[in-house]
């Protein structure tokens, strides 16, 4: 999917330095250099067999070196923070600012239009992908600059999650070959997304559709493409009209949270699940006395949601519908769920 989406987000701390640990993988074996060029040897093969051009395997790997910056970035992803503080309210001051929300407000006026559409089609908030738009690249502010192909063979030479690169790299080598996109706009993230809302290659070929009608999918450059690509994966991912995300609650003094535990431990982005509790109807929050602290109100009484507190009990408390687990599908953090739902929130009282 996404960069994000192999990231924990920056509200957590950096690892330690690769140096201070145990590393198996092929970039700690030495002599980084030629081991990936022998890699790429191997790849290839792989790379024809499904389905790329020979041409095209052997035009775009000509030449491709290693990129230790990409391991260090990738070595460099944090792990979550130990500490009593909350974090939630510090990732929001951070996210939440001016130049984040101004743009977005002006982009709510202008486009609400192609918001409208998307709406219509998919069942997706425009909001929300308002609130997805800015918290990727600032709505294209930002995109990245590293040679994508280049970064997913060196994160797959590098092999810790070599299985999940090489097939990026293949969809990556696909976009070219297909013509979908051009090797010098393939410049995105470091670990190989693409475009306004930074898609990597797998999720570009599911998800991106064309909204301008010039049939490409340009996630570069159309903000129609952008927005109809962005609702699109979100339908794909669950997303249920006329839902919110979530509202901001408050808990009654002595809340039994273990009467509302998830009883089914979570098999997938364990971390972030291991905060909700179990899914629920709006009615039965409100007759345990949960309190509403959003503008939005309550969702109807039938929707189902979880109790999410993202800094443990007694910090910052919402009630997650469907729709806050289709954004953990595009980034599975509780931390950027929340953050796009409140920036979505906030740009959208712009629209008409």
């Amino acid at each position: 999917m996404l960069a994000a989406s192999i990231a924990v987000l920056s509200a957590m701390a950096a690892a330690p330095p690769v140096a201070a640990q145990a590393d198996p993988n092929r970039v700690a074996a030495g002599d980084a250099a030629n081991g990936f060029q022998n890699w790429l040897a191997g790849f290839r093969a792989k790379a024809v067999s499904a389905g790329i051009s020979a041409e095209i395997v052997d035009r775009e790997l000509a030449g491709l070196t290693y990129n230790p910056t990409v391991v260090r970035l990738d070595r460099q992803q944090p792990v979550n923070r130990v500490t009593d503080d909350p974090i939630l309210p510090g990732y929001l001051a951070r996210r939440l600012t001016p130049t984040r929300i101004d743009p977005g407000r002006r982009l709510a006026l202008s486009l609400n239009d192609v918001l409208v559409r998307a709406e219509a089609e998919t069942g997706v908030d425009g909001d929300i992908i308002l609130g997805i738009w800015g918290m990727e690249t600032n709505y294209g502010g930002y995109t990245g600059d590293f040679d994508a192909v280049r970064s997913l063979a060196t994160l797959a030479f590098d092999g810790r999650r070599e299985g999940l690169f090489t097939r990026e790299l293949i969809a990556a080598l696909e976009m070219i070959d297909r013509g979908l996109a051009r090797r010098g706009q393939m410049v995105g993230s470091w670990a190989g997304a693409l475009g306004n809302p930074q898609f990597l290659p797998t999720s570009y070929l599911k998800h991106a559709v064309d909204y301008d009608g010039d049939t490409k999918a340009n996630i570069w450059g159309s903000r129609a493409d952008t927005i109809g690509s962005i609702a699109n994966y979100l339908k794909e991912y669950g997303w249920v009209p006329g839902v919110p995300w979530g509202v901001k609650v408050s808990l009654p003094s002595g809340f039994d949270r273990d009467a509302v535990r998830a009883l089914t431990p979570p098999t997938e982005c364990t971390r972030v699940y291991a905060k909700h509790s179990r899914m629920l109807p709006v009615s039965e929050w409100k007759a345990m006395g949960i309190g509403i602290a959003d503008p939005k109100g309550f969702p109807s009484d039938d929707v189902l949601a979880s109790l999410v507190e993202v800094d443990g009990p007694g910090t910052d408390a919402y009630l997650a519908t469907q729709n806050y687990r289709a954004l953990l599908g595009y980034n599975c953090s509780n931390y950027y769920a929340i953050s796009v739902g409140t920036l979505g929130d906030i740009v959208g009282t712009s629209r008409p």
